[in-house]
């Protein structure tokens, strides 16, 4: 063979690999070994996912076929950013990162109403005299903005008569809220239930904190672009098989979530916050009613441009899979 030749077959065969390589790069087209459907779910959320991390510590995935891989995200917003970015086909995720992505007009799907929250804290010192949410005027607080957190803050603060114009909004990271509420540079914080035990810890006698439960933060499956429908439908059948589990052996389910959280949990947390999550798959009329509102908010306090109203997110909710696995936990229209 000349060398002209030669060297334009060599071309071809990585032009053929390259093509073959990118054509087999997204989820749906992915095998695990055995040959079953591949999938990547990122979470943010251990308790509030707990159906989750307990099918991937009783490897219940296998009886619907699939093989999936779990990855834990710092917020939610970060799971959000790896399904919209194809590192994840899967998310599990606050109610408001699903809202904001939806005022964008970003490719995603709801699937689920996993789990429901409402034991909020807001975070303070017993020095600094906040006794209650109208105490919080003119006061520095410190929250991870862009996370359903912020929207907590903004019930809170509602709840008095307030508005984020009202008070100094610190964006931090969650487990930043505790050392600068230790440091004093801030008057309070609200952060994940995560973090409640270490700022008690830290703070010690000058720990105070003020309880809320007007907002409930929701818990939600959703699907990015490069989802595969029968796979999604495969994880829903899934994750309604750990519910019932998680049912029948709540113990059980906190260990399996202890152990799948590889030291992020402690275990005194564990036992007294996953009782407070109510589990139970659905897409409901109260869902899209709280997503209405927190669009609205977003609108308003980020300045978003996307539609609000309940046409435009509904559109956003895929039943579909939910449906077929259990057609009564689907009840919005």
């Amino acid at each position: 063979m000349s060398r002209p030749r030669a060297v334009a077959a060599v071309l071809l065969a990585a032009l053929l690999a390259a093509v073959t390589t990118a054509c087999s790069g997204g989820s749906a087209g992915r095998t695990a070994d055995g040959g079953r459907p591949s999938v990547t779910i990122a979470s943010s959320d251990h308790l509030g996912g707990a159906p989750l991390y307990l099918a991937q510590e009783r490897e219940l995935w296998a009886a619907e076929g699939i093989a999936a891989s779990v990855t834990t995200q710092p917020t939610g917003r970060d799971a959000l950013n790896a399904v919209l970015g194809g590192q994840a086909q899967l998310g599990v995720v606050g109610d408001l990162p699903a809202v904001t992505a939806a005022l964008g007009g970003r490719d995603l799907r709801i699937v689920a109403d996993l789990s429901r929250f409402t034991d909020w804290r807001l975070l303070t010192r017993a020095d600094r005299g906040v006794t209650g949410f109208a105490a919080l005027k003119g006061r520095k607080i410190g929250v991870p903005q862009g996370t359903n957190v912020e929207y907590a803050l903004s019930r809170m603060l509602a709840s008095a008569g307030l508005a984020a114009g009202d008070v100094t909004v610190v964006n931090l990271a969650p487990n930043q809220v505790t050392p600068a509420l230790a440091r004093g540079d801030v008057d309070a914080g609200v952060t994940f239930p995560s973090f409640y035990d270490a700022a008690r810890t830290a703070l010690g006698e000058r720990y105070a904190e003020v309880p809320f439960t007007g907002y409930t933060a929701r818990t939600l499956l959703i699907a990015g672009p490069s989802a595969d429908e029968k796979t999604t439908a495969a994880v829903v059948r899934t994750l309604l098989r750990a519910q019932r589990d998680l049912a029948a052996d709540p113990a059980g389910a906190r260990r399996a979530v202890l152990a799948q959280s590889k030291g992020a949990l402690q275990a005194g947390y564990v036992d007294v916050f996953q009782p407070r999550y109510s589990y139970g798959a659905t897409l409901s009329p109260e869902l899209l009613a709280q997503l209405e509102e927190e669009a609205a908010w977003a609108k308003a306090a980020q300045g978003l441009q996307g539609a609000a109203d309940r046409a435009a997110l509904l559109r956003y909710l895929d039943p579909a899979p939910l449906t077929a696995a259990d057609p009564a936990a689907v009840t919005v229209r």
